[in-house]
């Protein structure tokens, strides 16, 4: 019982980090609209013609948000069960309220993909639908990692986290508000330490202080500790960073875009298992 469980939060958890890099390939190609403001239907079909690649992008991006929904959904459900009969599973904490958080957090995000869709995409409704989904991913690893006896977070370990969300809502508040070429160069913005472009660019600066700072917090924590898998973490913020700077000094390539996304929901995930 404890294997299946396992297995459905892990497979639930990856569908969820499939899903945000869709959501990246959704936003960097434009095809937001692609099932027009139809929601759930895609152009007024339950399965539409894929004659256009944004249809086609975004249907699919769909399709795994149905998957997900099964998942998450069907993680609760086991998990219900295995709280009214605990003794089927003893190495899975019966308290853990995980699944059910992530099913909260599955609601709301459905919500948000719906109002995003009706309103034609606007840029607040875009970064929420991203923050949440992140939330949803880092609950779907703590359900498949928790277990009867297991920690809570680590010291130092909440600012972290914290620090890591705050950059991840600053990289989509960059990308949604248009603010990606508001800064070029690197590491400075336009040569400036502190941008005198206007609004945009101080909002692309704040996203990148925000990563330097959180590279400069994980690789201290790395030295300090000398677990390898806050290494990793570290590895994976320093290619971050070599991402963000090659996409901004190469004019912002959209395979490279979408490879900032995907590692940087990789170091999200990667904090949040780090810090049990």
């Amino acid at each position: 019982m404890k294997a299946r469980y396992t297995l459905l939060a892990w497979t639930a958890a990856a569908a969820t980090y499939l899903l945000i890099v869709l959501g990246a390939v959704v936003r960097i190609t434009g095809s937001g609209m692609g099932c027009g403001d139809h929601w759930p239907l895609c152009n007024g079909h339950l399965f539409p013609p894929l004659d256009d690649i944004g249809t086609v992008i975004e249907w699919s991006h769909r399709l795994v948000a149905a998957l997900v929904s099964i998942l998450v959904v069907g993680l609760a459900g086991y998990a219900w069960w295995l709280r009214r009969t605990p003794g089927l599973a003893p190495g899975v904490s019966p308290a853990s309220r995980a699944p059910f958080v992530a099913l909260g957090l599955l609601v709301l995000q459905v919500l948000l993909g719906a109002i995003t869709v009706k309103l034609e995409l606007p840029a607040w409704t875009v970064i929420l639908h991203l923050g949440t989904a992140m939330l949803l991913l880092a609950t779907l690893l703590v359900a498949a990692s928790t277990f009867a006896g297991s920690p809570g977070l680590r010291p130092g370990s909440a600012f972290l986290l914290g620090l890591a969300f705050i950059t991840v809502l600053f990289g989509a508040l960059t990308a949604n508000l248009g603010a990606a070429t508001a800064c070029t160069g690197f590491p400075l913005c336009n040569g400036q330490a502190w941008p005198s472009a206007g609004g945009l660019a101080a909002v692309h600066w704040i996203h990148r202080l925000l990563a330097y700072t959180l590279a400069a917090a994980v690789l201290t924590v790395a030295v300090k500790t000398k677990k390898r898998g806050v290494w990793g973490v570290g590895l994976l913020v320093i290619v971050q960073v070599a991402v963000g700077a090659a996409t901004v000094l190469l004019g912002l390539p959209p395979a490279l875009q979408v490879a900032h996304v995907a590692v940087g929901a990789a170091v999200w995930a990667g904090l949040v298992l780090a810090a049990r």
